[in-house]
This record gives C-alpha cells, sequence and structure tokens, in this order.
C-alpha cells in the first residue's frame, strides 16, 4: 500500500470514528464492546480499501461491519442473560447496507452528556469522552492531562465500569438537568479543539479535523441549550472561531513554526473573525460573563489588532488577570506573565513565572515563556537552559524544530 493511500484511509477512520463509534454504543448500549468491533471493522477496512477503494458511505460501511462483528460475539457469549437479551435487541434491528447514501444517526451528543453524567469524577468525563467521541489516543489525552499512560488508561476503564453498573441512561437530558453536565461538556469540546489547535504530538502542529469537530459540536450545543444556559457555550464558540481563524497563518509555506507576532494578518480568516467577534459580542450583552467569554474577548483583541505591536496589551493582562480570579490555574498565569511583559519588561514576566515556577516544572509552554523573555533579558546561558528543557518535554515535531532553532541560537551568540 502506497504512502498516499494509508494517509487517506488513516484520514477518512479520524473523521468516522467518533461518529461511528457514537452510533455502535447507541445500539449496542456496552462501550467496551462497540469499542472492540469497531477496532474490527477498521482492521477489516484497511485491507479492503486498500485493494478496493473507499467506498461512497465510510461511516455507514464501518458501522455495518462492527454490527455484524458484534452479533458474531454476542452469539459465541449468549450465555449470560444480559447478553442474550441485548443479542435479541441487536438481530432485531434494521441494518443498513454497506453501501447506501443516506448518513447514519449522529448520536455523538447523546454520548457526550452519557459520558458528562454528574456520577462520573469530572476529570473521568473529560478523558472518556475525548476517547470516545473525539478519537484521542489514550497517550494522548495522558498528556493533555500531564497524567501517565497508565494512569489515565485506569481513569477510562473505571468511567466505563461506572457508566455500565449504575445504569447510566444514553440520551440527552431534560433541560433542568442540563446545567450540572454543562461545565463538563464544555471542558471536552475545548480540550478537543486544543489537541487539533496545537497537537501534542506528531509531524503536524495542527490538526484541522479536530479543531472543526470541535467547532461543529459546540454549535450542536449552542443550539440545543436554552438561552440563559447559552452564555458560556457561546463564549467557547467564539473563543475556538477566533482562534482557528489563525490556522493558516501558523505555519509557513516551508511548514515552519510561526509565532503570533510574525504572522501575516492577511491570511487570518476574517469570516471567522467576524463571526466570533458578533458571537461575542451578543452574549456579552446578556451579562452572565464566564471563563469562555473572557478568554475570547482576549482573542478578540488580538484579532483586531492591525499588529503585534498595536495591540492593546494592557487590557488583555487586565482580562487575564480577571481570568485567573475566575478560574485560578498555573497555565493561565503563564499567559499573563506573558501579557505582563509586553507592558512592563520582561524582567516583570520573570517575576510571576518565578512565583509558579515549582508547580510546572512538566509544562513545557512554561519552560518556552521563561525560556523567551530571558532572551529578551540576555541571560543567554539560562534561556539555553530553558530552551532546552522545554525541547525535553515537547512531543511535537514542528515545535521541536522551532525550540532547537531557537537554543542554537542562544549557544551560538
Amino acid at each position: 500500500m502506497s504512502e498516499k493511500t494509508h494517509a487517506v484511509i488513516e484520514a477518512v477512520f479520524r473523521q468516522e470514528y467518533g461518529r461511528v463509534l457514537a452510533a455502535l454504543i447507541s445500539f449496542l448500549r456496552d462501550f467496551e464492546l462497540a469499542e472492540d468491533v469497531l477496532q474490527d471493522a477498521l482492521i477489516i477496512a484497511l485491507e479492503r480499501w486498500t485493494n478496493e477503494g473507499i467506498p461512497h458511505n465510510p461511516g455507514a460501511w464501518l458501522t455495518t461491519i462492527a454490527k455484524r462483528r458484534a452479533i458474531d460475539r454476542l452469539r459465541r457469549d449468549s450465555t449470560l442473560a444480559r447478553k442474550r437479551a441485548l443479542l435479541i435487541n441487536v438481530e432485531t434491528s434494521e441494518e443498513p447496507e454497506c453501501d447506501e447514501m443516506q448518513p447514519i444517526p449522529d448520536d455523538r451528543l447523546k454520548l457526550m452528556f452519557t459520558c458528562c453524567h454528574p456520577s462520573l469524577a469530572l476529570d473521568a468525563q473529560v478523558a472518556l469522552t475525548l476517547r470516545t467521541l473525539g478519537g484521542l489516543s489514550t497517550v494522548e489525552i495522558a498528556r493533555a492531562f500531564l497524567v501517565s499512560e497508565p494512569t489515565m488508561a485506569q481513569r477510562l476503564a473505571r468511567a466505563r465500569s461506572k457508566i455500565r453498573d449504575a445504569g447510566i441512561p444514553y440520551s440527552i437530558p431534560p433541560a433542568h438537568l442540563l446545567p450540572e453536565r454543562l461545565d463538563a461538556l464544555l471542558a471536552v469540546i475545548y480540550l478537543i479543539f486544543n489537541e487539533g489547535y496545537r497537537a501534542t504530538s506528531g509531524d503536524s502542529l495542527i490538526r484541522g479535523e479536530l479543531c472543526g469537530e470541535a467547532i461543529r459540536l459546540c454549535r450542536i450545543v449552542v443550539d440545543l441549550l436554552p438561552r440563559e444556559l447559552s452564555s458560556e457555550a457561546g463564549g467557547l464558540l467564539a473563543l475556538m472561531l477566533l482562534h482557528d481563524s489563525r490556522r493558516d497563518a501558523r505555519v509557513s509555506g516551508a511548514g515552519e513554526l510561526v509565532l503570533l507576532e510574525d504572522q501575516v494578518r492577511s491570511l487570518w480568516d476574517q469570516a471567522q473573525i467576524r463571526e466570533g467577534i458578533g458571537i461575542l459580542e451578543a452574549i456579552l450583552q446578556m451579562h452572565k460573563p464566564g471563563p469562555y467569554q473572557v478568554q475570547a474577548a482576549i482573542s478578540a483583541l488580538h484579532a483586531e489588532a492591525l499588529s503585534s505591536a498595536e495591540t492593546d496589551w494592557p487590557q488583555i493582562a487586565e482580562l487575564y488577570r480577571v481570568l485567573a480570579k475566575m478560574t485560578p490555574s498555573p497555565v493561565i498565569e503563564v499567559n499573563r506573565a506573558v501579557a505582563i511583559a509586553m507592558v512592563n519588561g520582561p524582567q516583570a514576566g520573570l517575576e510571576r513565572l518565578l512565583a509558579i515556577g515549582e508547580s510546572m516544572e512538566n509544562y513545557y509552554p512554561f519552560h518556552v515563556a521563561r525560556a523567551d523573555l530571558l532572551r529578551r533579558s540576555h541571560q543567554r546561558e539560562a534561556a539555553a537552559d530553558a530552551y532546552q528543557r522545554a525541547l525535553d518535554l515537547c512531543q511535537n515535531n514542528l515545535e521541536r524544530v522551532y525550540l532547537q532553532h531557537c537554543l542554537d541560537k542562544m549557544n551560538t551568540i
């Protein structure tokens, strides 16, 4: 199989995985069985599609094959009463043909609310939804949570067992129960977007399909929610649109990382910027401020500036102060330190970073920010050490190339 064919098939798998898995879980009511038979279907698809080509409706094809594999497994394990009942339900359900052009049912939002049930711990809710609907690997999710892969694998297994053993319903909750699920649901969508916006590993900085999926899912949530609950969901949608508008400017024609201050702003998607700012302005009139709205306001200030030098950095630093009060986090403090440095100089930013340094030892953007501020303060050796630490922690190859270039400059000056 050629590399091009393999890349096309892999892209289809990524695009269809979450939707097909959600349909299978809806159909089978069993997370582990659904994941297992989908993996079987993907293996079969890899062999057949290589020889026969990708079908017109790959999602329906994968769903059909996976359902057939599920029936085979249930027949072999039909001694248990629960399995027998499930087998009867599966065998009597209507099965789509592999080549039919009708789209498979989109059950992802139902599955998101199932994964975000309040009986699950918040980190388990987010992790499980990232795995099942975002299509992220256990390794990728572990990096997002700054925990080890075995720890994340155990967390996912416990969450699946809790849903099964507690009989958590697979449905969109009624309106009066939506608030208790909303925080985790929005966190899930944002983490999916972040993994797409800045991939934790691999050769690409951006995974556009994940950014697009997060934006699409957030639109659905905004449409679903009653207006009085939609302000933070709208804030997240605005934030993602504004961030994603810079996608084409973040990597040069030579495939190199381009920092925000050096980006060609004419490449920014002005339609997305207008939509994001329009959404933000509308929800700010609801006077229900929240963290996503504040982050969107920061991104809007970047989007409205004609250049990095003309950016309203004092306002951005103030918004980060507000954000830190809403959701105290060392990650927010790193960004606040960078904004403070743009207003009051690199030494002021370094002082802010020093206050949170111990808690961020394994967070490589902290070391990138520290290295840059040390460089701007003409502390060459300390900057080189910080770049090296960032390089040791970074898993994305494109960012590693950039960091190595920065390190080389420090070592040759």
